[in-house]
């Protein structure tokens, strides 16, 4: 695999230091985690149960029928 060994990790760590710099990593660390956290925050909100009367749902039953 990729990162089997700890040297292989801290050249990566060493890396994304040197390239973005080590005040913008926790920033940068920071806003992906909550962009993660609004992702799943969203996933579980669009499998709540629709409303029986939801206009948006093609299938859910109407009042005329």
């Amino acid at each position: 695999m990729f990162l089997r060994e700890p040297t292989h990790i801290l050249l990566v760590i060493l890396v994304l230091i040197l390239l973005f710099g080590a005040k913008r990593l926790p920033d940068s660390a920071r806003a992906l985690g909550r962009s993660l956290r609004i992702f799943k925050g969203e996933l579980k909100s669009d499998k709540s149960p629709e409303s029986p009367n939801d206009p948006d749902n093609p299938n859910s039953p109407t009042k005329s029928e």
